[in-house]
């Protein structure tokens, strides 16, 4: 709440310093405009450029060397988790299978025949032994060959769409070959560097605004899901993960985002920027303490609708002086105080605030103008009105011309 207050600028005024020295009488009081400093939280506002990838992704490339067979898939369709994609040449690889099977089938035979004469003594049971291991052998050699096998196609490790491929049937390809790409994008991740001062704010679980840059027109909801473990220390910013849905299929891995994020900071005293005043060390304002101004210094630390969120030495009891009703035109015989000259609105600065003028001689009264026209008369001496809404100067439109009623 603003008040207008009196108070003595005895802190404007310097004191003799040493002896011998008079004393300076110290001024008259004056009016001001105060009021208290609000707390207001300081907006931390952020805006960073980031990436989409995949929830999850993968580049397919063939486990061993071969000429392709047959391809089984086109660039953009959707694939099943285990689904044939590439198929290699497999004659040799087949062969080994079915002769690994061979090899099993003789061994487990061999066992067979050696299990059905054990109890006949014929046979020692080292051999039996030795029949069992051969089956044992068999049986790995079979699922080697089996495994060798398998490697010679290519299949989708998980369900997601494939991308483009310049693999044709006939190319010959090695394990360094790249097949295609393969991304589950139904959610997708959007990673940007946050300031290393967001750090405590931007955590998971907070809410971030997502638009990408091919559709300006859409904002999307994105919730953190992980931030980076450590800061850069050449660039002083971090990593953040958000999640976003893209179960409409509209956004595509790669694509890039403004990502807006928006909070309350640290909750910081508040005061109107005319308050503030510039000089050769720096900026500071006025307060009123024990009906005094002193000088305070200050720091800006953001601004907001006209308020300036600072730091400086301010105690509960302080009132920050916005503005004073200086009478900086009475020596100059102007009828305009300084305030008021601005805006062009007359007043009567020799009458303090909050006082009713003092009553005008016989003579001047004799002097006005009859009551039905002193309407229209009084207006035209007092000049244009103010601007309405300026709460800090009310005028009386009536009566005996214009007072500064309050401040």
């Amino acid at each position: 709440m603003r008040r207008c207050s009196l108070l003595t600028l005895s802190s404007l005024v310097i004191a003799a310093g040493c002896a011998g020295e008079p004393k300076k009488t110290p001024r008259a009081p004056v009016a001001v405009v105060a009021e208290r400093p609000q707390m207001l939280d300081e907006q931390l506002q952020i805006e960073a450029v980031g990436s989409a990838r995949a929830q999850t992704s993968a580049q397919l490339y063939p486990e061993s060397a071969g000429q392709v067979r047959s391809v089984n898939f086109s660039p953009g369709d959707y694939v099943r988790q285990g689904a044939p994609l590439v198929v290699l040449d497999r004659r040799r690889e087949q062969l080994a299978v079915d002769l690994a099977q061979v090899q099993v089938q003789e061994a487990s035979q061999l066992l067979a025949r050696y299990r059905r004469i054990e109890d006949t003594g014929a046979i020692s049971d080292s051999q039996i032994e030795a029949g069992e291991t051969a089956l044992a052998s068999a049986r790995v050699a079979l699922e080697q060959a089996q495994a060798v096998l398998a490697d010679r196609t290519v299949r989708a490790p998980f369900s997601g769409h494939i991308g483009l491929t310049d693999i044709d049937v006939g190319d010959r390809i090695g394990p360094d070959t790249v097949i295609a790409q393969l991304d589950r994008r139904g959610v997708l991740f959007v990673e940007f560097p946050a300031p290393e001062s967001a750090f405590a704010r931007l955590d998971p679980g907070s809410v971030v605004s997502v638009t990408p840059f091919s559709d300006p027109g859409r904002t999307i909801r994105g919730r953190v899901t992980a931030v980076g473990s450590a800061i850069a220390s050449d660039q002083r910013s971090y990593t953040v993960r958000t999640q976003v849905d893209n179960s409409d299929d509209r956004l595509r891995p790669g694509m890039s985002f403004r990502v807006q994020f928006q909070g309350a900071g640290e909750t910081r005293p508040a005061v109107p920027e005319q308050a503030i005043v510039w000089g050769g060390e720096g900026s500071y304002m006025w307060v009123v303490r024990e009906g005094l101004a002193e000088r305070v210094p200050l720091t800006i630390a953001a601004r907001r609708d006209g308020m300036a969120l600072i730091d400086a030495a301010l105690r509960p009891t302080d009132l920050v002086i916005i503005e004073a009703c200086r009478r900086s035109a009475k020596a100059s015989g102007s009828n305009w105080c300084s305030r008021c000259a601005k805006r062009r609105v007359r007043c009567r600065y020799d009458q303090p605030p909050h006082r009713e003028p003092e009553a005008e001689p016989e003579a001047d009264r004799g002097s006005q103008r009859p009551a039905d026209a002193g309407g229209q008369a009084a207006a035209a001496d007092r000049g244009p009105e103010p601007a309405d809404g300026d709460g800090r100067h009310r005028r009386l439109l009536r009566g005996r011309g214009a007072r500064i009623a309050q401040c």
